[in-house]
């Protein structure tokens, strides 16, 4: 928990100067240092009447459940991905810069839902037979995803799960209704995981949102979801969040960190690409004729 606790004193630090607010918000029914008392300053000024709009005309869940409104914890990944990726939402130009730094066949982006990027993706039809279908609750849900039109004039989902400073202990997530959900996606002859790999081995965080989120970009393939034909599965982890990287939570999985473990689960693995928060934004920076938004990701994120 070493990144986790310097991110939260680092956060109480900067808690005054960018949001002029007390702290001590609720969260867990106690009263925290690094949650906001206003949650909505939790989100960079220029995006946050659209962001809030956003979520409510989409009937969008917010982290850890509420229907209300963000949340004010300064740590939420949620915020983070909103935060870094909303200000894109409109600029074709940007986008199409991010994603061809991730792949090189790509020769613009194209629209999805309201802009270049659609927050708390679940597809346009429930593939994974899960009971509910509601964006951001109950059901696989990806933080954000683009769509990259490619060079032979086909379409690339790219899906984007964010991460802040989560870490994960060892707990087997296994049920056996969860089982019957997803074993038959992940033994079937199309899957897009080893033969060799057992089920049980998914059932470990962060194994299990990785294996839901692959299972899910591989149906909306197969359906055409949005008109795609190919997906590039993107995880994005802060470099020095090594509580995260370096656990390898499922005793059936092995590797160097949990992204060799994961790679060594899938018969394609230039499918999956890891990028930090700084990596991603790169092609970004410079783009924004006023630089205050990339001095916000840079002090509050990056630094």
């Amino acid at each position: 928990m070493v990144y986790r606790e310097r991110e939260r004193r680092r956060a109480i630090e900067y808690r005054d100067r960018l949001f002029h607010d007390p702290g001590n918000g609720i969260y867990k029914d106690l009263p925290r240092e690094f949650v906001l008392t206003e949650p909505t300053l939790n989100i960079w000024p220029d995006i946050r009447t659209d962001v809030i709009d956003y979520f409510t005309r989409n009937n969008i869940t917010w982290w850890p459940g509420s229907h209300t409104g963000p949340s004010g914890h300064l740590l939420s990944s949620q915020i983070a991905c909103i935060n870094h990726l909303f200000s894109l939402k409109h600029r074709k130009d940007i986008v199409s810069a991010v994603l061809k730094s991730i792949s090189d066949d790509v020769v613009e982006a194209e629209m999805i839902d309201e802009g270049y990027v659609e927050f708390e993706f679940i597809g346009e039809r429930q593939y994974l037979r899960e009971i509910n279908f509601n964006r951001g609750e109950n059901c696989t849900s990806i933080d954000a995803v683009m769509i990259g039109k490619l060079s032979d004039g086909s379409r690339r989902l790219f899906l984007i799960e964010w991460k802040y400073t989560e870490y994960y202990d060892v707990m087997n997530k296994y049920v056996p209704e969860r089982a019957k959900v997803y074993d038959s996606l992940i033994t079937a002859s199309d899957s897009p995981f080893l033969s060799g790999v057992l089920p049980k081995a998914f059932y470990y965080e962060p194994f299990y949102q990785l294996m839901r989120q692959t299972l899910l970009a591989h149906e909306c393939v197969k359906h055409s979801d949005h008109g795609i034909n190919s997906y590039t599965h993107i995880h994005i982890v802060p470099e020095e969040n090594g509580d995260l990287k370096k656990k390898i939570t499922s005793p059936y999985l092995h590797g160097t960190n949990i992204h060799d473990a994961w790679r060594n689960t899938l018969k394609d693995d230039s499918l999956f690409v890891v990028r930090s928060p700084e990596e991603l934004m790169k092609p970004a920076v410079g783009m924004f004729g006023d630089q205050s938004y990339i001095e916000y990701l840079r002090e509050r994120y990056w630094e």
